[in-house]
């Protein structure tokens, strides 16, 4: 492990293999349905990264199976090397929000090609909602036991997704309200 920097997308990966063997292509889908929203992972990392913690010890590799999938599996080292990750100050969140810093110069636009971007992201933004609170009522609804804190991110998220959608909902008077003074016509 010596020389190995456990970063976010690895402790990620490890965090999935906690829970038992999987393959790149299952750690590529199980990170895109659970962090998909919050945290962004290509393919290409996830390989990287396999190859790196298997050299550095932190998981094993499996044989090769159907379709050339290889199994992999966390190790005591990648369990250790994992918590300590977890212990640490994970910083500050940063929003990155890529309509805002549209709105922010929106003045230069066509108030029609703002409002179909308004309309095209709040649309992307209760879509997003309606995904979080139907996998929230089937979480609830199973009659498995319901881990609190793996729940607090889905939480965490339709609380979000609720707070865009008030915003949205506010935003095109505060559009039409300005549209005379800082909006342009054009």
């Amino acid at each position: 492990m010596a020389g190995y920097s456990l970063n976010a997308t690895a402790a990620s990966l490890l965090g999935f293999l906690m829970d038992g063997p999987l393959t790149g292509w299952d750690l590529v889908r199980t990170a895109e349905e659970r962090i998909g929203d919050f945290w962004s992972l290509t393919r290409s990392q996830v390989y990287r990264e396999l190859t790196a913690m298997a050299a550095a010890g932190l998981i094993r590799a499996g044989e090769l199976g159907p379709r050339d999938r290889r199994p992999y599996a966390i190790t005591s080292a990648g369990q250790k090397a994992f918590r300590a990750w977890l212990e640490r100050e994970p910083g500050p969140e940063s929003i990155r929000f890529p309509l805002l810093l549209t709105l922010l110069f929106g003045r230069s636009l066509p108030r029609g090609r703002l409002a179909e971007m308004v309309a095209h992201h709040r649309a992307l933004h209760a879509d997003r909602l309606a995904g979080y609170e139907a996998a929230h009522a089937e979480l609830v609804g199973s009659r498995g036991r319901i881990d609190p804190i793996s729940l607090a991110p889905l939480e965490l998220g339709i609380a979000y997704e609720r707070a865009v959608m008030a915003w949205f909902d506010q935003l095109p008077l505060e559009i039409a309200g300005t549209a005379a003074g800082k909006i342009s016509g054009r």
